[in-house]
């Protein structure tokens, strides 16, 4: 829709009471040095603007010269790149200091006294990164103003976090590093949170899912309570049989232990164990089990995951249509600071001048490809005018793949040489090579087969010497081919290309370093340690690069080449799940130290309780030496809550830690496993369903599928996973929210 007037405009051609000094409000005025300063000021903040609109950020800040230059800086690549670094520091001090984590082993059995680092030496890197967030946060706080961080929750949380950690950074080093708790060690991945947007919007769409997830968990929860009771009431009984007794010794022994068995239950972890002693006396008690599984884990768990897609999703697009209008906010605030630029030579037309954002876009921080591909599209208008729509519209073109143009191909004389690049340019050629990959793939998997009863000192590996020898040929010589059917930057100029050239280098070189200490394959070729790697070593080494390069073939098979782009696009969508994934594995490892360091301790006597282990019940925690699993420092801690998150075998840990560390420690792990298993998991399977459908569904389920791994690998960010549902803003509601600008007065 073109506008006919622009809505913040005075009469045209006069500035009106509300200009700043020095900003011209018309073309027939820009005559002074303070005139062409305003119009420098008013291009500069449109490239700001933009920029905040292109990266989905607030426009709410300084717009001042100097700010708007402490500003650009701020947000640069590598202002922003050592903030992460940073962070990634102050996070990764977790393995370092006490409890370090730099021993070979966790289990306690045989793990060696760690290191630990010397009073100050964490400490001093510590409050090295600190300062830096202190100064992050008084730029942020100068930048946005004094108004607006007293509005921002989460600029008054960064407050308070860096006070408390300076407060308990100060506590240890008076305290010598002997404190019992670190409070600040909990407080660390909040720096993490307060840097992505997009964690944060994920963050608050979890809040607001909770509600509805809370009324699924009551349900659960009574669902667990009344077949606890129903349980207890079962197996309790006056007249007992074997297997009744059997099963109330064992798993309804009294409340606690019946909900623990039901809960594990309900993961599916310790079934059909639960069920077998009673039922192995009576069939009929198997109804009592089969019924608190069906409804639990079938209906009420799918029941779950349905709501929390369904809910997540809606909340999910309630964020996404936020950033679209931030979005749309910035690109509009950059027009109308272009068109005040222009004035009265606006008599005959409403728009933007496109050479004026040309000399714009020049100044904008963004990737090359999409930014020519939009300068290209603004060189068509000539001297025309934009009109607000248009000028919308052309930053449309950054949410749309820009076509890789690959060199030329080099030009033959000879009518033999264009012949033979026209065979081995073509995509036959790519069939070929992938026939070949899947052969030798066969043939590895035809010998792990044939010599899985040898071992490796009494096999022969004449016959796969022989075959590695002539597949890595053939790779060296199809790589050669292309190059000379390519050329060697149009050859390096496709990702897949790369994938199979630096695979077949590294093994030609594999290759010939076997032949140069083993010489050539022969009968009774067989391994023995020479230098670093045995030849048994080296061989595997070369057939897992071959196994690797088998996923050559996925561009070619439709299908899998949509499954292959559904996690492309993950990799890309998933980094603010993934970052809070990193945040409740932090928090609750740090916790779990506090809580059950030293509670698993190593067996009297052997260092393995191996010859010893009919001492101990079946399926214990000690039977099943899972004391490698453990809380003694941080990274077995992030083990151990990844082995309780896949919930196989949980229940080990249940009892284990009950009986170390006291029952109370089982609310510790059923939080977790509330917190990772039930939500992040099914958050995780919405993410994974809405990506697929979104690919399934743009690519006309398969039909034009490119042939190449790169040309699969569309940009699909979380605008476009919902760019068929957001609703655009309208220009009254852009125009009402820069009104209400605390920095910026446009001069109409």
């Amino acid at each position: 829709m073109a506008e006919s007037e622009p809505l913040l405009s005075r009469a045209r051609g006069g500035s009106g009471p509300d200009c700043p000094p020095g900003l011209p409000a018309s073309r027939s005025v820009h005559v002074g040095p303070g005139a062409v300063a305003g119009r420098d000021l008013c291009f500069d903040q449109a490239v700001v603007f933009i920029e905040d609109a292109l990266q989905y950020r607030s426009i709410h800040h300084r717009m001042d010269a100097g700010s708007m230059w402490l500003y650009r800086r701020y947000y640069s690549h590598a202002c922003q790149w050592m903030l992460s670094c940073v962070i990634f520091l102050i996070l990764a001090l977790a393995f370092v200091e006490a409890p370090s984590s730099f021993t070979s082993t966790a289990d306690v059995r045989y793990r060696t006294a760690p290191w630990d680092p010397p009073c100050g030496l964490t400490e001093s890197l510590e409050v090295l990164c600190l300062l830096v967030f202190v100064a992050d946060l008084s730029v942020k706080t100068y930048l946005v103003g004094w108004a607006q961080f007293r509005k921002s929750l989460w600029l008054l949380a960064y407050l308070v976090v860096l006070v408390v950690s300076l407060m308990d950074w100060l506590v240890s080093l008076s305290l010598v590093c002997q404190e019992p708790l670190r409070v600040r060690r909990l407080l660390r991945p909040f720096f993490l949170l307060q840097n992505s947007s997009m964690m944060k919007k994920t963050l608050k769409c979890i809040q607001w899912s909770l509600p509805e997830m809370a009324s699924v968990v009551l349900l659960l929860v009574l669902h667990l309570c009344v077949f606890t009771m129903f349980g207890m009431l079962l197996f309790t009984g006056e007249k007992q049989d074997d297997g009744q007794d059997r099963e109330r010794l064992t798993y309804f022994r009294n409340l606690p232990e019946s909900l623990t068995s039901l809960l594990v239950l309900l993961t599916t972890a310790n079934n059909p164990d639960v069920m077998v002693p009673a039922y192995s006396k009576n069939r009929a008690y198997a109804i009592f089990f089969i019924l608190f599984t069906l409804i639990g884990s079938l209906f009420l768990m799918n029941l779950l995951t349905a709501i929390i897609y369904n809910q997540f999703r809606g909340y999910l697009l309630k964020s996404v249509q936020a950033s679209l209008f931030r979005k749309r906010l910035g690109i509009r605030a950059a027009y109308e600071i272009l068109y005040t630029v222009e004035g009265e030579a606006h008599a005959r037309g409403v728009g933007v001048k496109a050479q004026d954002l040309l000399q714009v876009l020049q100044k904008v921080q963004v990737d090359s490809p999409h930014k020519q591909a939009i300068m290209e599209k603004v060189c068509s208008y000539g001297g025309g005018l934009l009109s607000a729509d248009e000028f919308q519209k052309l930053f449309n073109e950054f949410d749309k793949t820009v076509p890789k143009e690959h060199p030329l191909q080099p030009e033959y004389r000879s009518p033999f040489l264009r012949t033979a690049q026209f065979l081995f340019g073509h995509r036959y050629f790519d069939y070929l090579g992938n026939f070949v990959v899947l052969a030798n793939l066969v043939s590895i998997c035809v010998f792990l087969v044939v010599d899985a009863d040898i071992l490796p000192q009494y096999r022969d590996d004449f016959v796969l010497g022989i075959l590695n020898c002539v597949f890595i040929l053939y790779y060296l010589a199809e790589m050669l081919l292309k190059v000379f059917a390519l050329g060697l930057l149009g050859y390096l100029s496709y990702p897949s290309n790369l994938f199979d050239g630096l695979l077949t280098v590294i093994l030609l070189v594999l290759e010939i370093s076997t032949l140069a200490v083993y010489r050539f394959p022969h009968r009774g070729w067989k391994p023995e340690m020479q230098g670093l790697l045995s030849l048994w070593d080296m061989l595997r080494l070369v057939n897992m690069l071959i196994v690797f390069r088998f996923l050559r073939i996925i561009p070619s098979m439709k299908l899998m080449a949509v499954v292959a782009s559904t996690i492309l696009s993950l990799v890309r969508n998933m980094r603010a799940f993934g970052g809070i994934l990193v945040v409740v594995y932090y928090v609750f490892a740090i916790v779990g130290i506090s809580l059950f360091r030293g509670a698993i301790v190593a067996p009297p006597g052997n260092s393995s309780l191996a010859p010893d282990n009919g001492s101990v019940p079946c399926g214990s925690y000690e039977q099943l030496e899972y004391y490698a699993n453990n809380f003694d420092d941080f990274a077995a801690a992030l083990v151990t809550l990844w082995n309780v998150m896949v919930v196989n075998n949980w229940q080990v840990f249940l009892d284990a830690y009950g009986r170390y560390s006291g029952p109370w420690s089982k609310i510790y792990f059923v939080l977790w496993w509330l917190v990772s298993s039930v939500i992040w998991v099914n958050l995780f399977l919405a993410l994974i369903l809405e990506n697929f459908l979104h690919k399934w569904d743009r690519r006309g389920h398969v039909q034009a599928l490119p042939r190449s791994l790169e040309t699969t690998r569309e940009i699909t960010t979380m605008d476009l996973l919902f760019r068929d549902v957001l609703e655009e803003p309208t220009e009254e509601e852009l125009m009402e929210k820069l009104k209400h600008h605390h920095h910026l007065q446009l001069c109409r």
